[in-house]
């Protein structure tokens, strides 16, 4: 698990700036049931205080999340083989999820990493998977600029970009995603974390300091959006350019 502090901070066309306190978890995909097993509180594809469900992430057909998501990797020309797959993400909360945003990475047998799949989500039900691959790769990670073509926020434009600047999680964790908007940085977001063992008392110490977590998440976006609407921030509807969501997956709830 990271305790983390997540960062965002709106630049243009008015400010907007927000910290807040959170956790992830670090999960290898080939030991969910492994920590079903051992952990009191963690429970995989049935309910528990956190409960880890394969159907609240990418799916492409198959039975569990690892073989979906070594399908994406195939169907776009990665062979992960035998190697191995993190995902730093939230689990559900009393039967909660809310999720904008999971990260996978992915490394080959050997523990080289390969890529990393941001899935990013958004309030519609909906999720979209970037990929960033070995040619992205630096000293410390991956770093891709991608065009968004998701709807993520009603206050920034759907043909904006994101700048992925992902390193590899170890004792620590950082991330960073920030928004552009014809070359011009309009958005900055960032989380960063330590690593806690994860045991049934942390997960019990986390429920009293971050009660309904999931819930909060969900809670605070739209206390963000409501104060961005008050400072005349322009809405755009979901429905006003279909054209410019693509490779957009229904999350099947």
């Amino acid at each position: 698990m990271y305790e983390c502090t997540v960062m965002h901070h709106r630049l243009e066309p008015v400010k907007n700036r927000f910290v807040y306190k959170v956790y992830f978890f670090h999960l290898d995909l080939d030991e969910v049931d492994s920590l079903h097993s051992t952990l009191t509180l963690f429970s995989h594809n049935r309910f528990n205080l956190f409960s880890f469900r394969d159907s609240d992430h990418l799916s492409f057909g198959k039975p569990t999340l690892k073989e979906n998501i070594v399908e994406y990797l195939r169907k776009n020309g990665i062979e992960l083989n035998q190697g191995k797959i993190f995902l730093v993400t939230n689990l559900r909360t009393f039967g909660y999820i809310f999720n904008p945003v999971s990260f996978y990475y992915c490394f080959d047998e050997a523990g080289k990493p390969v890529c990393v799949i941001p899935e990013v989500g958004n309030t519609f039900g909906e999720m979209k998977p970037y990929l960033l691959r070995d040619a992205d790769r630096n000293e410390n990670g991956f770093r891709k600029v991608v065009d968004k073509y998701f709807y993520v926020s009603p206050f920034i434009e759907l043909d904006s970009t994101f700048d992925f600047n992902l390193k590899i999680p170890g004792e620590k964790i950082h991330i960073a995603i920030d928004d552009y908007k014809n070359g011009k940085k309009i958005f900055i977001s960032a989380v960063s974390g330590i690593k806690k063992e994860l045991t049934d008392l942390r997960l019990a110490w986390y429920t009293v300091r971050f009660p309904f977590l999931t819930l909060q998440i969900i809670i605070k976006i739209h206390w963000q959006a409501l104060k961005l609407y008050r400072k005349k921030l322009p809405y755009l509807k979901k429905t006003d350019h279909p054209e410019l969501q693509k490779e957009v997956i229904v999350w099947n709830k």
